[in-house]
């Protein structure tokens, strides 16, 4: 029987940067688009006005920053201690390996390895570990494993993609940052991924091209007498749904596994009420607490209405994980952070929910 560790963490891009990571509110800020109330920062939330201060973010910045470096660690830790013999990381290819000739709700990418150089053509300066442009890394992947998932997926009736080999690029930031972040001390990184992608950006896929877009491009977008909107994203509950089916899986598997969420939670750039500023922080809170606490009806009753309007988008990804702990009866994590921030775009989560341990002393799902 297979054993599962569950796994919450965050890609966010301005972790591998130098930058003040609030360096997007202040490229809003100065958009000539943005609505008139928040061009004042009298009139912003009082946590965002603290963590703004008179530095325009600089110390908040860089107490974010440790706080996930710390995070990471601890989770490498748990992956270190599990020895997985494989990741299953759900994660949203933002226009990148799939583009207007193909983009599946759900895709299993069962390679069996990649080689990524994601500083080439970086356009955020000099990453933080200081590697050169052309420095290439292997990540290795799990072909059985990913065409297991795959079968059992269309066994049992959910209609997903599969891949051997990627499309337009080895694999999205989703993914890659992952795995850089959870070697982020580079000791090395053994283990095999399978990486899941969701269509979590679905209407907003093609027309923003995978970019952050400022108050000033979304209101010339909309403004197109076509609408610019794709097709949506699967629905919240499609994704409980299909992370249950994979947990159930796994669970019949010969492997241990790590099935891990990668994204952070409301974008600021997607939360149209918040005129694209600030994340919907108090909605992250209510879906953390509720992560906390198991209780597992709050997600999968979710709309996708209510994911578009919260800029839960990324969230579908962590949908498949809470689906995943409920189908294992995962009451609650067994580590877990909330990371409020509302100047660095996004809210982060990290959470572990461990194998349960029987009385006999052995680990079970």
């Amino acid at each position: 029987m297979g054993q599962i560790l569950g796994l919450g963490i965050t890609h966010y891009p301005n972790l591998s940067t130098r930058w003040n990571m609030c360096w997007r509110t202040q490229k809003f800020l100065e958009d000539p688009a943005l609505a008139e109330p928040f061009r004042s920062v009298e009139n912003w939330p009082a946590a965002m006005r603290e963590q703004w201060s008179n530095d325009r973010g600089q110390a908040h910045s860089d107490r974010h920053r440790q706080d996930m470096i710390d995070q990471f660690r601890k989770v490498r830790a748990e992956l270190d201690a599990f020895k997985p013999d494989f990741l299953l990381i759900w994660g949203d290819d933002q226009y990148e390996n799939f583009r207007e000739d193909c983009v599946p709700a759900f895709s299993v990418l069962a390679y069996d390895s990649v080689d990524i150089q994601p500083w080439k053509g970086y356009r955020r300066g000099r990453n933080v570990w200081d590697e050169p442009d052309e420095q290439t890394f292997t990540v290795k992947g799990h072909r059985a494993g990913g065409k297991y998932l795959a079968t059992a997926l269309l066994e049992e009736g959910i209609d997903v993609a599969y891949a051997y080999k990627p499309l337009h690029q080895p694999l999205g930031h989703a993914f890659t940052n992952s795995v850089l972040y959870l070697d982020y001390d580079r000791k090395g990184f053994p283990y095999p991924v399978v990486p899941f992608a969701v269509n979590a950006y679905g209407r907003r896929l093609i027309s923003a091209r995978g970019a952050p877009m400022p108050p000033s491009e979304v209101a010339a977008l909309l403004a197109q007498a076509e609408s610019p909107y794709d097709p949506p994203a699967p629905q919240p509950w499609r994704c409980f749904q299909v992370g249950g089916a994979i947990a159930r899986a796994l669970q019949r598997s010969p492997w241990r596994v790590a099935v891990i969420a990668s994204s952070s939670w409301s974008h600021s750039f997607l939360v149209q009420k918040h005129a694209l500023l600030f994340p919907d922080v108090e909605a992250d809170k209510r879906y953390y607490q509720a992560l906390k606490e198991g209780d597992w009806d709050l997600w999968r009753n979710t709309t996708l209405a209510e994911v578009e309007d919260r800029g839960h988008h990324e969230l579908l990804n962590w949908f498949c994980l809470a689906g995943a702990m409920h189908a294992l009866g995962r009451t609650r994590p067994d580590e877990s952070v909330f990371l409020e921030s509302w100047i660095t775009m996004s809210d982060k989560v990290f959470a572990v929910f461990r194998p349960k341990t029987s009385q006999t002393g052995g680990a079970t799902c």
